[in-house]
């Protein structure tokens, strides 16, 4: 079905908007440079946002694909944990980690956007990882007195390390997000009843 001419215009904007922020940053990105790389007026374009800040919320909100997340909730905690960790939507794959850096950039001296990002970036896999390891502790797979602020740092910290400093060498994520969980499973899990039988009954 054909775009009305709106949201044709408001798709263009916003492509120009995530290319160029990708090419040269957000700082140098100006709503005048958008129009004239998308050909949208800049009337039209402030006919959609109403200033910068609120055109960068969008961006950040369609590059990470906050509107379409999935269930990560398979009852496989530690396959689930991983699937959160590297969880990269399709739609702008190519531009995202060039995207990212400028964001987290950006996000730590602008108040408005730096709110934005923690509750729509952050947030999601934060009240993921959180459901996840509280399912994980009511069905016996890792220790009950597991700290889960404690360990959500500890499974988020090394993939936003990898967003700002590893993502030109490293181009795995989910290989990444393996060996985060499979680390956190050795510290924090416990042995499965049926390992413990085993054991018992070479004892016996």
């Amino acid at each position: 079905m054909p775009r009305s001419p709106s949201a044709s215009a408001h798709k263009k904007a916003l492509d120009a908007a995530i290319a160029l922020i990708a090419k040269q940053g957000i700082e140098t990105t100006s709503m005048d440079a958008i129009a004239k790389q998308s050909g949208v007026s800049k009337a039209t374009i402030y006919k959609h946002w109403t200033d910068k800040n609120s055109l960068l919320l969008e961006v950040m909100a369609v590059v990470n694909g906050l509107h379409l997340r999935p269930d990560f909730d398979s009852g496989n905690t530690r396959a689930d944990l991983v699937k959160v960790l590297a969880y990269r939507p399709k739609e702008y794959a190519d531009v995202r980690e060039q995207i990212m850096p400028h964001f987290m950039a950006y996000s730590a001296h602008n108040q408005e956007v730096g709110m934005a990002w923690r509750n729509m970036v952050m947030d999601p896999p934060r009240r993921e990882l959180r459901h996840l390891l509280k399912l994980a502790i009511s069905r016996g797979k890792v220790i009950p007195q597991l700290d889960l602020d404690l360990s959500l740092s500890l499974l988020l910290g090394p993939i936003i390390y990898w967003f700002v400093f590893l993502r030109n060498v490293e181009e795995d994520p989910t290989r990444l997000a393996e060996g985060v969980v499979d680390a956190f499973w050795r510290a924090f899990s416990l042995p499965s009843r049926k390992n413990t039988t085993n054991k018992h009954r070479k004892l016996a």
